[in-house]
């Protein structure tokens, strides 16, 4: 254990420290700080990462970017994949698309993926956090930390070298795949290399090439290169894969120019500027738990990923959704910390899936589609699924996402489910002839919204069918109920999802 002696005691204490200012921890710190639970969120950078890398944008993930307060934003600044265009030295080919074509379905607003640089996406939650209140503590690193039955204190170093000690009642790892925080817990990851080869990523500006395709040259000397167009900037996102043998790839703007001049027709000097440029190598590993007391790992903490599929940042991003209204009940609405473990049994199956999806799309076994969207993910088999009915009349059960629709209430008002759901709120909803459940089963306080449906669009009714839901604050349903489900019942489901 680290040993906290001769440092600054931090004034005050926190009731959530996040460790990483990545998009995990950018959007976990939205959805707390919106509910009013104290948070601090530290970032051993002197800014927010500075590159592209995490560009593609699922359309589950942009679901909660609108939750979070950032639809329009998230639109208004990201674009469409382009159309891939492979190149055969200087002689292009036949283009083609990057993944199977969305396809517009009811009760899905977002029905394909946007292209956003991970840069901007984390300058947008930023700049959500700023306005609701909340900030990021640049050149903060966490370096140690012991817990308690009470608590977790932890050794902070600022960018000068001074230590400090803070205490949080729960402590969430967002710092990436080497994690200090997973590393000091002693968990450790199991998985399997997924390419052995070593791939650079660079955001370029380049000259003499046009932007309306994501240019590829898969059969080039030392590797296949690709070079995408970065929606709402002017600039490429590089890719390299290197498959000589013992090749360690340079970041530097020399090399990454010349990488440029011998597998492309383009010249090192079209390469106009090299902003930012890394290696990795494409790995699948899984923490060997998501939970250790009061410390919980999140995103690349909890699970790394091959980029293939665009799936590494976007299940990140859902780690954070469903922790956060949890961490909410627990430090705000008096719920049993117990709560806190359905996030690893929630969110640490699926991870195991992605994993696998991730690693068949990176060796050309699937091909990126409706599985990568995250639209489908469930938690049916979760402790928190209350399926009450005896004889469900709709397409939903109880863990599934709640879908969107135009809907009138019994008071003949026009109601857009999304926009019912939105914010830090559960939703409680009659559909159809289906009444509310006895009063006193339902929790008083203002953060349960009621509405009762008389009418809605026809998939919506064959979806939900004629009876009760309560939609979790992260748009899956906790509780699906008839009309006369048993009260006992019910309380008990309340009591399971930190409502009782």
């Amino acid at each position: 254990m680290t040993e906290f002696n001769d440092v600054k005691e931090a004034p005050g204490s926190t009731a959530v420290l996040i460790a990483g200012a990545g998009p995990v921890g950018l959007a976990l710190a939205c959805d707390l700080v919106r509910r009013g639970v104290r948070t601090r969120l530290v970032e051993q950078g002197e800014e927010l990462f500075p590159g592209s890398r995490g560009k593609g944008l699922q359309p589950r993930t942009l679901e909660v970017l609108d939750d979070l307060g950032l639809g329009e934003a998230v639109l208004r600044e990201s674009g469409r994949y382009p159309r891939m265009l492979p190149w055969d030295g200087a002689q292009p080919g036949e283009p083609f698309d990057f993944a199977a074509p969305g396809e517009p379905r009811p009760g899905e607003p977002y029905f394909e993926g946007r292209m956003l640089p991970q840069w901007r996406t984390q300058a947008l939650l930023h700049e959500r956090l700023r306005a609701l209140g909340g900030s990021v503590e640049f050149g903060t690193r966490l370096s140690g930390l012991e817990q308690d039955a009470d608590g977790v204190h932890v050794r902070l170093t600022s960018r000068d070298g001074r230590t400090s000690t803070a205490h949080a009642a729960f402590l969430v790892a967002a710092d990436g795949g080497r994690s200090t925080v997973r590393t000091a817990l002693g968990i450790g990851m199991t998985g399997e290399s997924v390419d052995p080869y070593p791939t650079l990523v660079a955001d370029v500006a380049v000259a003499g090439l046009d932007r309306g395709h994501w240019h590829m040259w898969p059969h080039a000397d030392g590797g296949a290169l690709g070079l995408c167009p970065l929606h709402g900037t002017e600039l490429f996102q590089l890719t390299a894969r290197f498959t000589e043998p013992g090749a360690e790839p340079e970041t530097s703007a020399e090399a990454v120019r010349a990488l440029v001049d011998g597998r492309t027709p383009l010249s090192a000097d079209d390469v106009r500027e090299v902003r930012w440029a890394s290696v990795f190598r494409a790995n699948a590993a899984l923490a060997g738990a998501f939970r250790r007391g009061r410390v919980l790992l999140a995103g690349d903490a909890a699970h790394i990923h091959s980029p293939a599929g665009g799936q590494g940042l976007n299940t990140g991003v859902q780690d954070a959704f469903n922790l956060g209204w949890k961490l909410g009940q627990v430090l705000r609405h008096g719920a049993d910390d117990a709560l806190l473990d359905t996030y690893e049994e929630e969110r640490m199956p699926l991870a195991a899936g992605v994993l696998d999806l991730t690693t068949r799309i990176h060796h050309g076994a699937q091909r990126r589609g409706r599985a990568t969207g995250q639209l489908d993910i469930g938690y049916r088999d979760s402790s928190l699924a209350a399926e009450l009915r005896t004889a469900p009349d709709g397409g939903l059960r109880a863990g599934d996402r709640a879908p969107d629709a135009e809907c009138v209430t019994e008071q003949g008002e026009r109601l857009r489910l999304f926009d019912a759901f939105r914010g830090p709120h559960w939703t409680l909803l009659a559909f159809g002839s289906a009444r509310l459940p006895d009063p006193s089963a339902v929790p008083s306080g203002t953060h349960v919204h009621v509405h009762e449906i008389r009418g809605t669009e026809e998939h919506a009714e064959k979806a939900y069918g004629g009876g009760v839901f309560l939609v979790r604050p992260d748009g899956h349903l906790g509780i699906a109920a008839d009309a006369g489900s048993d009260a006992d019942e019910i309380a008990a489901a309340l009591t399971r999802l930190g409502l009782g």
